[in-house]
This record gives structure tokens, sequence and C-alpha cells, in this order.
């Protein structure tokens, strides 16, 4: 689910820096259209699910260390009661383990805290409309221990020729309406596709099934 362009997109904001919360949210206020709502904030994983479930906004961002936890437990609390909340880590932390867990607990995007802020702006526009964002050095990180994973994982050869072009473009950023526009699909078989592609890959989010095409076409040739 994608918010509506000419609706606020609702945030929320946990951090355990209040000062933190407060810069972020006057960066926000900067945007008029869509207006950025914050509705909510926390500073731990408790309160963080707690308000998630009360105020449900469409995105949460997402800080890694909290007081009374991780925030990917967070992020996996608040995707098991609300899954078309979507999530953004943004952090002071960059390293291969943070970046993997932030995927594979079903974040859609990973920032660090010394974005700038109209790119802070405009990664919470991007998630909001459903693309997943990951900075190419975030992109690579993935990969890497993607491939030093079990060579038991996911197969896209139980994909159907079909499943594997809807996901494809999903790789690629594209929203359910934009890969339907181009597959000449109706935006909500694009997402009965991906339904059955989750399914396959045993995954629950867009950015995890992404990850995985990525990962294994880089070790396959065209034609193999």
């Amino acid at each position: 689910m994608t918010a509506n362009p000419r609706s606020p997109i609702r945030l929320m904001l946990v951090d355990d820096s209040e000062l933190v919360r407060r810069g972020i949210k006057t960066v926000l206020a900067s945007h008029g259209h869509p207006p950025l709502q914050v509705v909510a904030e926390a500073g731990t994983v408790a309160d963080a699910v707690a308000e998630a479930g009360k105020h449900k906004p469409d995105v949460v961002l997402l800080d890694i260390r909290l007081p009374d936890g991780s925030g990917f437990d967070a992020c996996r609390q608040i995707l098991q009661a609300q899954p078309d909340t979507r999530i953004v880590v943004l952090t002071s932390y960059s390293n291969d383990n943070y970046v993997y867990e932030a995927v594979t607990s079903g974040a859609q995007g990973y920032l660090m805290k010394e974005i700038d802020p109209a790119g802070l702006v405009q990664g919470v526009l991007d998630v909001a409309g459903g693309r997943s964002i990951l900075d190419p050095e975030a992109t690579s990180r993935v990969l890497r221990l993607l491939r030093s994973a079990s060579d038991h994982g996911p197969d896209l050869s139980m994909l159907s020729a079909q499943e594997r072009r809807v996901l494809a473009l999903v790789a690629e950023g594209l929203t359910n309406k934009q890969a339907g526009e181009q597959l000449g699909l109706s935006e909500n078989t694009v997402k009965n596709y991906l339904v059955n592609v989750f399914e396959k890959l045993q995954v629950k989010r867009r950015a995890q099934a992404a990850a995985i095409y990525v990962q294994q076409n880089s070790q396959t040739k065209p034609g193999e």
C-alpha cells in the first residue's frame, strides 16, 4: 500500500535522543506537498511498538540502538502487527551486519544520519511511494552477506516467467503500479504475483525478495 500523494504522509520517529527527534521534525516540517506529518515519537522499543499500534504511521524512521533493545526488534514487531507500515533505518552506524539485518527485518531503507535534509525528505517520499531505498554502498554490503549465506536458500528457478518479470521490475525500485504499466497488468494483478513470489522465496517484504533477485542474477550469466 502506498500513501495517497495528496494526503499527509504520517510519520513516527524512533530515537532515544529528543534533540535528534526535534531536528528531524524541523527538517520534515519544511516540506509542504505532500505535508510530512509527525504523528508519534518514541525513544524505546516498547514505546515504538505501542505508538505504532496506536497511531498506525505510514513511515517509521527508526534508530538501531535503543535503551531496551535493538531497533531491528522494533521493526519486526511493528511489521508483524502492521505489515503495510514502511520502515527506514536512520542511524549513525554503518556495517555489513546492520545493513543485512535491516533488510532481513523488513526495513525498506537504510539511511545515515549524516544525510542532508533534502536527501532525508526524498527518502521519506520514495519509501512512502512504494520504493525501497538503499544506497549503492549499502546494497553491496547486503549482496556480500547474501553470497556468504547458506547455499540452501530460496531459488529463483521456482518462479514462473511472469513472476520473474514482476520481481525484476520490483528489484529496480518500481512500484506495483509502475510495474503493471510496463507489463500491461493491473496493479492488483502485480500484487497477486508478488504474493506468490514472497511465498515461494519464503520472504515477507519486497526488499528481501529484491535482494535475493539481485544476488542470484549477479552470479548467473545471461542464458544460464
